[in-house]
């Protein structure tokens, strides 16, 4: 009997523990029963959690073409399992002009069976700057491993003209390269090499996003074709490392934000592209 109870009381414990420890903390995609500019209406939650307190970005997308990103703050019950999100700033978009941003409040539950981990509930919200209400309804989100938006970095700046230097990655093989921005050819069958290639973009304030998208020309001596680029704006510089090939190019997205830190900063990033 004393064997069955102390079987028991670990039990218990183990499971509180486990309730207690939960972590929320990563990445959940869902579907969005709603009408709107989007035929499929994916939801994306990044989540940081700091004891009950969450926050983070969400992204309402069709595809990483086509998307509403915000940042949220939040709670998270781990006794109850209960987590409530409000979105708040609409940090970055870019959809077609008849489309309007809904933003919205997600009222959730954590589960897990096996080793799928869901968050349950229902989500309401409103229409940006009205008191117009957007459909509502319920919502499963799933834990997954990594965002639809890795890819491609996203670079905020707070100045009107940022400048951008390509430099070949490591060994110097020949790789060539056409650079555009917003779709629009700045530099054409240009040759990586120690010296940089330069250009200079002027950002549109009325127009918060920008793309530079790096094209391959000829995968050089040794595959796939590498570049480094640093972007200086103002006086912070972004390093990042970029790799495309002859089917999938390279992008960076760039917007911009007056509140962003005059502090200097150097942020790396790696964007890993696969052929198709």
């Amino acid at each position: 009997m004393v064997k069955i109870l102390l079987a028991f009381s670990f039990l218990s414990i183990a499971v509180t523990f486990q309730c207690i420890g939960q972590d929320i903390s990563g990445y959940w995609k869902g579907t969005l029963s709603m009408r709107g500019c989007f035929p499929e209406n994916n939801i994306e939650l990044q989540i940081n959690s700091k004891g009950e307190i969450v926050a983070g970005d969400s992204y309402h997308y069709q595809d990483i073409d086509n998307y509403v990103k915000k940042n949220f703050r939040g709670s998270y019950d781990r006794t109850t399992k209960k987590l409530t999100v409000q979105e708040g700033i609409v940090t970055t978009y870019h959809i077609p002009q008849r489309c309007v941003i809904c933003v919205k409040k997600f009222d959730l539950t954590y589960s897990r069976e096996g080793k799928v981990e869901t968050l349950r509930g229902q989500w309401t919200g409103y229409v940006l700057n009205t008191l117009q209400s957007c459909d509502g309804g319920n919502i499963i989100l799933t834990r997954i491993r990594e965002s639809a938006f890795k890819e491609i970095p996203e670079i905020k700046v707070d100045t009107g003209t940022i400048r951008l230097d390509f430099y070949d990655n490591a060994q110097i093989d020949g790789d060539s390269i056409t650079v555009l921005v917003d779709k629009q050819v700045v530099l054409t069958h240009q040759r990586l090499g120690a010296k940089p290639l330069t250009t200079f973009v002027k950002i549109d304030h009325n127009n918060t996003f920008h793309e530079i998208e790096m094209v391959a020309e000829n995968l050089g001596s040794i595959p796939p074709n590498t570049a480094i680029l640093i972007i200086t704006a103002g006086k912070n510089r972004h390093l990042l490392s970029l790799s495309s090939s002859e089917t999938k190019s390279a992008r960076v997205r760039i917007v911009y934000d007056h509140d962003v830190s005059k502090a200097g900063q150097t942020i790396a990033a790696v964007i890993k592209k696969e052929e198709d």
